[in-house]
């Protein structure tokens, strides 16, 4: 019985030793004897070249071999690597079953000459990277089915700042993988991953690290750790894929197209609404000496980070803030050199009522007031001026044939006074309203806000010399004079005209 089990014993270990020595004999050579497809050179350069072709292959035990090689499985040795991508987008769109996914061959490339990825021909190294993540991403037809967020990303980051950086060889220019992650890949709307609102802060912050130290104590990340969603973070100021310097016109923080994307949010019904902002900042804003010069195309003219900060905004309150009163002169002084604490006694944003800046509402209720006694009064005037010269010139004309009705003198004064009424009237339209298309003259520069203040005062101071030159010539020359003392019964007539019209309406 013992004799038995020793010889039995004696086969199957030999039996073992001769399978290992076969095994063992089987090396890299005995493989490309027959794969000549694979270049050994290639290979032995590639980041397994040190590997057997076993190693990867391990379900093949002899060469010559009959059976196909199985799937290789990266995840025997990159065991964590594995776990993170199939927790990933990518990973669980391969497991539905959904081959275009990508794979670890789709971003490392052939199996069989897979390099370092700090290699730069590596095609996941910091300089191939966004062209690889292109080949998919970057094809809309490929992309359309799966609804993706961004359409064509690589071609929009290629014009961005951080694209601009990498084409000029910028070593630490974000790529791809910096912002979306390399093996765990995840959609924006899942918490875990790092374009997921909550986590863009962070995100950025790899790269910039003081100013997210700033952002953190601003009114808008407070918001935002405290649950708020719609809170701004970078992404919602700067753009994703479409960042640019804030020096660039392109950049939604350019000094031209602040005001657009601060009003995103502040100019929302939805979202004043919701967190009980005040719900008229733009109005109020627009119809301000800043905002209209802003209109206009000003590049200089006070927009809202100009007053509240960019990064680090505050809430009034805060005496950190840049709005705080006891900091107002100062952050007014950073333009206006001798502004002072009494700008901190007035409001900002004016909403003008019987309530609140009674001054400005009742001047501001007194100068229409004023327009349109004025414009009423002077086409009162006029008709009844025209009125009563024409029937007394067809009357002289048939006794005395045509005669002039104005002298030069009183026709320079008529020219001028019509001239210089229309610019004003038309200056002062295009300032109160810099949008309508009567403007365009005056935006299509950057100096036409400027021309078009020193048109209108121009015209304002030669309106007031016309008319203290009318009243000196109206009194002190006889043919004034004479022209006045003839107007005197007109006025009666006037006084008799108003006087008919409110007894009738009494009467009534």
């Amino acid at each position: 019985m013992i004799k038995k089990f020793l010889l039995i014993s004696t086969v199957v270990l030999f039996s073992l030793f001769l399978k290992t020595a076969h095994s063992a004999e089987l090396i890299n050579e005995d493989c490309f004897g027959c794969h000549t497809e694979v270049n050994q050179q290639k290979f032995a350069k590639s980041i397994h070249g040190k590997n057997l072709c076993t190693s990867c292959h391990n379900d093949i035990s002899e060469a010559p071999h009959e059976k196909k090689p199985g799937r290789v499985k990266c995840g025997n040795c990159h065991r964590v690597e594995q776990q993170i991508y199939l927790n990933s987008d990518h990973g669980r769109a391969v497991a539905k079953g959904i081959t275009e996914a990508a794979s670890c061959k789709t971003c490392h490339g052939d199996n069989h000459y897979l390099l370092n990825y700090r290699n730069p021909e590596s095609p996941v190294s910091r300089v191939k990277i966004n062209e690889t993540c292109a080949k998919c991403h970057d094809d809309a037809k490929k992309m359309e089915e799966y609804h993706l967020t961004q359409r064509e990303p690589y071609k929009s980051y290629m014009k961005s700042i951080h694209g601009e950086a990498f084409k000029k060889g910028e070593v630490y220019a974000a790529v791809c993988t910096d912002c979306h992650g390399s093996h765990d890949l995840h959609s924006p709307n899942n918490p875990e991953s790092r374009i997921y609102k909550f986590n863009v802060p962070k995100t950025c912050s790899k790269c910039h690290e003081n100013v997210f130290n700033t952002y953190k104590m601003s009114v808008h990340a407070k918001a935002l750790y405290a649950g708020v969603k719609d809170s701004p973070v970078c992404t919602d100021c700067h753009g994703e894929h479409t960042i640019h310097s804030h020096t660039e016109p392109a950049s939604s923080v350019y000094p031209s197209s602040i005001v657009k994307t601060c009003a995103h949010c502040h100019a929302s019904e939805k979202i004043t609404t919701k967190y009980g902002l005040p719900a008229d900042v733009l109005p109020t804003y627009m119809q301000s000496y800043h905002g209209t010069a802003y209109q206009y195309g000003s590049l200089t003219a006070a927009n809202c980070a100009s007053c509240h900060g960019f990064h680090d905004i505050l809430p009034s309150p805060d005496p950190r803030s840049s709005i705080n009163p006891s900091n107002i002169g100062s952050t007014c002084s950073k333009c206006h050199p001798n502004a002072g604490e009494q700008l901190a006694k007035g409001s900002v944003h004016v909403r003008p009522s019987i309530n609140r800046d009674k001054i400005i509402y009742y001047v501001t209720f007194f100068y229409i007031a004023l327009i349109l006694l004025t414009i009423g009064g002077m086409i009162g005037h006029n008709l009844l001026d025209f009125i009563k010269k024409a029937q007394a010139h067809f009357e002289k004309a048939k006794t005395e044939g045509v005669y002039p009705r104005l002298n030069l003198c009183e026709r320079i004064q008529h020219i001028v006074l019509l001239a210089v009424f229309i610019i004003l009237v038309y200056t002062g339209f295009a300032h109160k309203y810099p949008k309508a298309f009567f403007s365009y003259p005056f935006s299509f520069a950057e100096w036409g806000p400027e021309l078009r203040k020193i048109i209108h005062r121009v015209a304002g101071v030669i309106f007031i010399i016309l008319m203290g030159y009318h009243f000196i010539w109206m009194f002190l020359t006889k043919h004034g004079r004479d022209k006045f003392i003839a107007l005197l019964p007109r006025f009666r007539d006037i006084r008799d005209a108003i006087s008919l019209v409110s007894y009738n309406l009494n009467f009534r």
